[in-house]
């Protein structure tokens, strides 16, 4: 297989993994999501994930497992194990430890403490390593920790849910609901994934959304996402269920809002966040910088349009997630997906690649990573 994982889909017992690092997004930031599963005779005898930070890792967890069964077998991980002192010691030693003939590994970490170490040390402790099966996958789920590890920045996806003709609500402002049941589904189902979910005060006066997780069926704690509110001159009431019990808040506003309202926010609980301004609004960069340096990797904005579309105009974007409902609002005064400035020729418009689709009940969710053109004179 090829270092990008291009030459086919993950092995069995690398899926395996893949598995086990699913069931870590959302809660081991800063670190990676991975997953870990040891094989001995063609047996899985240990699998784990990450644990929160400061707690094992996926090899330690998985080689726990194994106990003894670990000696001469294969261990296979989706990121390149650490070989650095953190918070815990270095997964290359426990692995070394216990034995394994051979890592296989889906990519490379690109943490300056890690990169090519990891590698480096288990083969000179005569560990057979092999690097690329499930490449694609693993990059796909660790897309959010790459990114930070590269740029200091938490991966943006953007999502929103529109009608075929592009609207988000009807020309009143009345948008319960766009999109159906099986789409509010799939998104409790995949907010303990994330990190931060961002709105903008036009979302939580018009709404009113609670923006915690609340998956179907889950049966004990739910990891929940702070719930970001971007308000440069202070419109969200102390009502806001928001700003309810349930998931931490951070209220995101500039110079141009009141002392007594950040006052206000403060007393409902909130955490209130002065930051530069930018056209009249929260410095969306500056903000991406704030959650970057608190270690979030993955951040959601839900909206509504004009916050999409800052996003789109200073090409922030990492991944977008459009759900469309079959429905035609029309009127030319119903709100849009996508405000912002635009473009002015199609030329100029970013285009999705590596695209999914999916049904969700009737809805349809449209999945891809844009590409932008070069800039003129780029």
């Amino acid at each position: 297989m090829s270092a990008d994982g291009s030459a086919g889909a993950p092995s069995e017992f690398m899926q395996l993994a893949l598995s086990e690092a699913e069931r870590a997004l959302g809660t081991t930031s800063p670190n990676p999501a991975v997953g870990a599963v040891i094989v001995a005779g063609g047996v899985v005898v240990g699998r784990g994930h990450t644990q929160p930070p400061g707690a094992a890792h996926a090899e330690v967890v998985a080689l726990r497992e194994a106990g003894e069964r670990a000696r001469g077998a294969t261990a296979y991980v989706t990121l390149e194990p650490c070989a650095h002192h953190g918070r815990t010691p270095p997964c290359t030693d426990a692995l070394i430890a216990a034995g394994v003939a051979a890592v296989q590994y889906a990519i490379d970490d690109p943490d300056v403490q890690v990169s090519g170490r990891g590698r480096a040390a288990l083969q000179a402790a005569g560990v057979s390593v092999d690097v690329g099966d499930g490449a694609a996958a693993s990059a796909r789920l660790l897309e959010g920790y790459l990114k930070h590890r590269r740029t200091g920045l938490p991966a943006v996806i953007v999502k929103y849910a529109a009608s075929l003709d592009g609207r988000i609500a009807a020309a009143s402002g009345d948008s319960r609901w766009v999109s159906g049941p099986s789409t509010l589904e799939w998104a409790h189902r995949n907010r303990p994934r994330l990190d931060a979910i961002v709105v903008g005060s036009g979302t939580v006066t018009v709404d009113d959304p609670q923006l915690t997780a609340r998956p179907p069926g889950a049966d004990g704690p739910v990891h929940q996402p702070l719930r970001v509110v971007l308000d440069a001159r202070g419109r969200t009431p102390p009502s806001a269920r928001v700003l309810r019990p349930g998931a931490p808040t951070l209220i995101a506003t500039t110079a141009a809002s009141a002392p007594a309202w950040r006052d206000a926010m403060a007393a409902a609980g909130a955490e209130v966040l002065v930051l530069p301004a930018d056209d009249g609004h929260v410095d969306l960069r500056a903000l991406l910088a704030e959650l970057g340096r608190r270690g979030m990797l993955t951040v959601l904005f839900e909206g509504g349009g004009i916050v999409l579309g800052s996003l789109f105009d200073r090409r922030l974007v990492d991944r977008v997630q459009a759900v469309i409902a079959p429905l035609i609002i029309g009127a030319s005064t119903a709100p849009s997906a996508v405000a912002g400035r635009g473009v002015d020729r199609m030329a100029q418009a970013p285009r999705l690649r590596d695209i999914e689709v999916t049904r969700l009940g009737d809805d349809v969710l449209i999945e891809g990573v844009p590409v932008w053109p070069d800039p003129p004179g780029g």
